[in-house]
């Protein structure tokens, strides 16, 4: 079942972000064909120019667009969802229209491309799909409950799809970074973490994706073993976690951000 980059076609959503360009530049490094999608047009043609790739403007939180990016891009081996909306901070502070872009972004459009492609992946008989989540999908914090509700459920969507899928040759997995320097939502929130708590890099999270499509990996936390066996604790015993984060002051960090943002 093990897919090869070389000479895939691949549909990378959320190109234009910090995450996405690194992404963009090591697939096709790898041989990778390269469908970029973004919303922000003129950052996208560039990394389109600069990967030889083609560049499909699309904003995920409208439906034409959802539609027409399906249609544009034709058939592939690979999907990439890694577009997504930061969205913290109390839920009592979103708007309806927020809340549904976020939902609409976070969720639901990676489901519905994923069934898109799903079909003709299954008929070939191999191809590989990868949601990028985050280890917010695996604990809850203070003044994310929007964002972890998407990004719980992309997790439950994504090993229940691959699930679905055993046995037809097409993967599934899931890749979960926790904060990430230089470049991605936390990065660009300019907030300080507590003290001792570490980031992983955008090469860490992008080698990550490479490796849960070559070795068909169902899910990989991109984390540092502390938070790795926290976010395992949170799973099993949310209680427990909850006190811990406020005790290191981790639950903090989320009201820091600046409210909602798109990559």
């Amino acid at each position: 079942m093990n897919v090869r980059l070389r000479g895939s076609r691949i549909l990378l959503t959320g190109a234009t972000g910090g995450l996405g360009s690194g992404m963009a530049r090591a697939l096709r490094a790898h041989g990778a064909e390269l469908i970029l999608t973004g919303r922000r047009v003129e950052a996208l043609e560039r990394l389109a120019a600069e990967t030889g790739a083609t560049s499909i403007a699309a904003d995920l939180s409208v439906p034409a667009d959802v539609t027409r990016l399906l249609d544009e891009a034709g058939p592939v081996d690979i999907l990439i969802n890694n577009a997504a909306l930061s969205s913290v901070g109390p839920v009592v502070d979103f708007s309806e229209e927020e809340i549904a872009r976020t939902v609409d972004v976070n969720l639901l459009t990676p489901i519905l491309l994923t069934r898109a492609v799903t079909p003709q992946l299954v008929g070939r008989g191999r191809g590989h799909i990868v949601l990028i989540g985050s280890l917010s999908g695996r604990t809850a914090s203070k003044g994310s409950a929007l964002y972890n509700s998407t990004k719980f459920g992309l997790r439950g969507f994504a090993l229940a799809h691959r699930q679905d899928l055993h046995g037809t040759g097409v993967g599934v997995s899931i890749v979960e970074p926790t904060f990430v320097s230089e470049a991605g939502m936390y990065a660009d929130s300019g907030v300080a973490l507590p003290k001792g708590v570490r980031t992983v890099s955008p090469d860490d999270v992008t080698r990550a994706v490479i490796r849960s499509i070559e070795k068909n990996v169902d899910e990989i936390v991109v984390a540092p073993i502390e938070q790795r066996i926290q976010a395992s604790l949170a799973l099993v015993a949310p209680s427990v976690d909850a006190r811990l984060q406020r005790a290191f002051g981790v639950s903090e960090v989320f009201g820091a951000y600046p409210g909602v943002t798109k990559r």
